[in-house]
């Protein structure tokens, strides 16, 4: 009676906006809504929309909340509860989920992928511990499966970087209002994520939670930790099998978990008791067949075997990985197995070479360069990766001369010790012996030709 009396706008809005609190107070949540969807004034239907959202999200009534349909006021919605969301603390209200049920309600799949990315990127930043980064691996994985429902094309994400504004709820970044292309504003910095980037940002989370689990003291600092950060994170744990699949994710080198299981063999190799009882549960938390304790086998030999298997598998050309662990272990002043220098010498006898001369290990350098010319000339060839030995007839083959140089400079400066002068003469027999091969190859492969 009172509404269809009032005649000018102001005095309707102010009775049901009237209307619409005392609804709200009964819990009449649909003729609150009512009431506010028919507030003349959009200054007090927007006070009324967010007193509608808080009130709601106190009592826990979120059905009510996500199903009104919000008819001319979606934007204004979403607004609100977005503002919300960035601005209580993430362990008393949660808002993201509510953002997300609106969204999923409304099939807008992306928007709804956008708002868990979003809450999982503050819950690495803000709630450091292990439920934290448990509820940060749900969010990726709800925003991995809000893409996988959209058609490829257009399964992608904004994700505002540092100084970034995007203000357009659910707007193309690459157009303006009308539909043209629309330059970047100065200043203004826009990412776009799809599937592949949500998917690293999964894997990555779900190795945080990995390693929190392990090492709870660690959910501090890993809730916001980067690939190259966590890989660190990882092998200090342990957890090379993790962190060498990390590696592979995000394309880093594997050479940091080379060196860092290295440098845990080193100190099982010359520690005590504790370390090796200590170092069982990070042994079994790798994925190595038979890793047994017994007498017969300890946690250093389980460690290099291990190491063994790693070398094996991830394999590569030059010996990359070879070469960064025995450098480790020679700079920790750590004899190299024979089996490692067996492998290693197999892919890149100049390497393992150059490796002694640096670290002035001139004894082993002159064994390695005696054997080599050895292989050369048909004795052990296998055990350096030759096929076939020097001849007339086999492939062309070669010797390291700059490095053998430096070796003879350095035994020869030093010819007072009896053992440098012998090793010495034997080089230099050695190599008169292989130059001399050469020629009468170099002559009968002339000749065939």
């Amino acid at each position: 009676m009172a509404i269809s009396e009032a005649t000018d706008v102001r005095s309707q809005a102010a009775l049901q906006t009237r209307i619409f609190k005392h609804h709200l107070d009964l819990g009449h949540n649909k003729q609150a809504y009512e009431a506010l969807t028919q507030n003349p004034d959009p200054c007090r239907q927007l006070d009324c929309l967010r007193q509608l959202v808080v009130v709601l999200c106190e009592r826990s009534q979120l059905h009510d909340l996500v199903e009104f349909p919000y008819v001319n006021l979606h934007d204004e919605v979403v607004t609100i509860i977005e503002s919300r969301a960035r601005a209580v603390d993430l362990m008393t209200h949660n808002y993201y989920e509510l953002l997300y049920a609106f969204h999923i309600n409304r099939h807008n799949y992306r928007k709804a992928g956008t708002v868990m990315f979003e809450y999982g990127m503050r819950l690495g930043r803000e709630v450091r511990t292990l439920n934290g980064l448990q509820k940060q691996v749900n969010c990726y994985l709800c925003a991995l499966n809000c893409l996988r429902l959209i058609r490829p094309e257009y399964a992608w994400i904004v994700q505002p970087v540092s100084g970034g504004v995007y203000e357009r709820p659910g707007a193309s970044p690459k157009r303006n209002y009308d539909g043209e292309c629309a330059a970047n504003p100065a200043g203004h910095r826009i990412e776009i994520l799809e599937l592949k980037d949500l998917q690293k940002e999964y894997i990555l989370a779900r190795n945080r939670m990995t390693l929190a689990q392990h090492d709870p003291n660690s959910a501090a600092i890993a809730g916001n930790a980067s690939a190259v950060e966590m890989v660190a994170l990882l092998v200090q744990t342990g957890l090379f099998d993790t962190a060498l699949s990390l590696c592979q994710t995000f394309k880093l080198s594997l050479s940091p978990v080379f060196e860092g299981l290295a440098f845990k063999c080193i100190k099982l190799q010359y520690g005590g008791e504790a370390i090796q009882s200590e170092a069982w549960d990070w042994l079994a938390a790798n994925q190595l067949s038979s890793v047994i304790s017994t007498k017969e086998s300890s946690a250093t030999d389980e460690a290099w075997r291990l190491l063994s298997s790693y070398l094996e598998r991830y394999k590569c050309q030059n010996g990359q990985y070879h070469r960064c662990v025995i450098n480790k272990l020679l700079s920790h002043g750590v004899p190299i197995p024979n089996w490692l220098v067996n492998c290693y010498k197999e892919i890149d006898a100049a390497g393992l070479l150059r490796l002694y001369l640096n670290y002035d290990l001139l004894e082993e350098a002159a064994e390695l360069v005696l054997e080599f010319v050895d292989a050369l000339l048909g004795k052990g060839h296998q055990y350096f990766g030759i096929e076939r030995p020097l001849s007339a007839t086999a492939p062309l083959v070669w010797l390291p001369y700059l490095a053998i140089d430096q070796l003879l400079q350095a035994l020869g400066e030093n010819q007072s010790n009896i053992n440098n002068a012998n090793l010495y003469q034997k080089l230099q027999d050695k190599l008169a012996l292989y130059y001399k091969h050469v020629s009468q190859a170099t002559i009968r492969r002339q000749q065939n030709t």
